[in-house]
């Protein structure tokens, strides 16, 4: 059996993290590692606990999520689903600028909660709808290079959250000619990883 997904809860309300530590520990592949009520107990407990997954609230006294995501840069850190208000929409290209892998609602549904936690845990970006507008709203996209035709299956492949293999599989093509498209396409669109290039896709209507 795989080691459970490990998981920091960051919010400055007692009653919520007790909430989300009572729901989140009935699933059999998360752990609960810890708890933090601002930003820089937040910093402390990833750096003790090393969780794979940190659950961050944006609206916190002093250090506030948007300040732990700067500080954890974009290192070999723990995923980080920021979990906040409808209200915090606009302050979403600033935490997905800082290295956030997911961005959802309070008002998400605890299943649904649970499988964006599986999957900011795989690697792949998660965005609730209102978020994704948000981005969308809250930023000016450059005009698009020209891709190829192949280019934008990739492209928007990507930004479906799938890998290189799943690519190919789609695509009837091998993985290295999808690993050759990616670095092509990221060099066009002046992204430096998946994340960026799904991001881009997103704001260009690709995927």
């Amino acid at each position: 059996m795989a080691d459970p997904i490990r998981l920091l809860l960051v919010d400055d309300h007692p009653v919520v993290r007790r909430g989300l530590r009572g729901y989140l520990e009935l699933e059999p592949d998360f752990a609960v590692v810890g708890e933090a009520g601002d930003g820089e107990e937040a910093l402390k407990a990833i750096a003790e606990t090393r969780p794979d997954v940190v659950l961050l609230d944006l609206k916190m006294p002093g250090l506030d999520g948007q300040g732990v995501l700067d500080r954890l840069g974009a290192g070999d850190g723990p995923n980080v689903l920021v979990l906040t208000s409808a209200a915090d929409a606009e302050r979403v290209p600033a935490a997905i600028g800082a290295g956030a892998a997911g961005f959802v609602y309070k008002d998400i549904d605890p299943d649904a909660l649970a499988s964006a936690i599986r999957t900011v845990h795989a690697g792949q970006m998660l965005l609730a709808p209102v978020a994704m507008r948000g981005l969308m709203n809250g930023s000016t996209a450059p005009a698009a290079p020209s891709l190829t035709p192949r280019e934008n299956q990739v492209l928007g492949l990507i930004a479906k959250g799938q890998t290189n293999r799943q690519i190919a599989r789609a695509l009837g093509v091998s993985e290295k000619t999808v690993k050759t498209h990616v670095t092509n396409l990221l060099r066009r669109i002046g992204a430096a990883d998946r994340t960026q290039a799904a991001l881009w896709a997103v704001r260009h209507g690709i995927g």
